[in-house]
């Protein structure tokens, strides 16, 4: 492997040595995407595989040290160097004429923004796939089905009901710290997304849906009816539990998905 640089703690840089990880990743989905987008490129660990497979690809690099590895895997066209987080994705993806269906995103997502970057992916219209490594607590988040029987009782929360509802998620590999240079002190987790063909909501209602779930999950461990009152009408809600046959007494951790979905959608009518 190429020298690599010192990795930057501020920005939360490790950076993957495991090869057979990297295969993984740079091949989860790619028989089916129209063109690929990586975000946190790094000195191209994935970028190489990625670029292998002949199909359009732009890489964003918040690092500006990565430029002198990057320039010599990409074109100067398919490289920017800039803040994932600050870039309007949208708008990079119509300058770069990408298609408007069937993108891949690909990412070893910083785990200190993890969460504000996967919440702006989903919103991307044109994103279809995804395949992003994140640490094992917020991918327990993600996909609660990663927990144990006893905690998945008790995994409904906000993160898992946002994403969810746009996209289906598997498990792909879980990460070691020794899979990287250098190590975390936490472990990781690969995380596979397709996006629902048929979402039980439009994506337009994202931030409605949002603010729902934000009010829903603020006390998840208290009675929700009692916690919903401070922003709805009893009666309404007292309607929705009863026409939906949810036990008045639950609390936010113990709905399924499809019960988030149909709350919300009783709720705000």
């Amino acid at each position: 492997m190429t020298q690599l640089p010192w990795a930057d703690k501020k920005m939360g840089q490790h950076f993957l040595k495991d090869a057979s990880i990297i295969h993984t990743i740079c091949h989860d989905h790619a028989s089916h995407a129209s063109a690929i987008i990586e975000v946190g490129s790094g000195p191209g660990i994935l970028t190489t595989t990625l670029q292998h497979h002949h199909k359009p690809l732009v890489c964003i690099e918040k690092d500006h040290r990565m430029r002198e590895y990057l320039d010599n895997i990409l074109t100067p066209d398919q490289l920017v160097i800039e803040d994932a987080l600050s870039i309007d994705l949208g708008h990079l993806l119509q300058q770069k004429q990408f298609p408007d269906n069937n993108l891949w995103l690909v990412s070893n997502l910083p785990y200190n923004v993890s969460v504000p970057l996967l919440l702006k992916f989903i919103q991307i219209p044109s994103i279809t796939f995804m395949t992003l490594m994140v640490q094992k607590e917020v991918g327990e988040r993600i996909l609660p089905s990663l927990l144990s029987l006893k905690e998945q009782k008790n995994g409904m929360n906000s993160l898992h009901s946002l994403v969810g509802t746009w996209f289906e998620i598997k498990l792909v590999v879980k990460v070691p710290p020794s899979a990287f240079v250098p190590p975390p002190k936490i472990d990781s987790v690969v995380l596979s997304f397709s996006k629902n063909p048929k979402p039980a909501l439009a994506l337009s209602s994202y931030h409605s849906f949002e603010n729902f779930l934000r009010t829903m999950f603020q006390h998840r461990r208290k009675q929700l009816v009692g916690v919903l009152r401070a922003s709805y009408p009893t009666t309404t809600i007292d309607k929705a539990f009863q026409e939906l046959n949810l036990d008045p007494h639950a609390r936010a951790e113990t709905f399924n998905l499809e019960q988030v979905q149909l709350l919300y959608k009783h709720l705000t009518k």
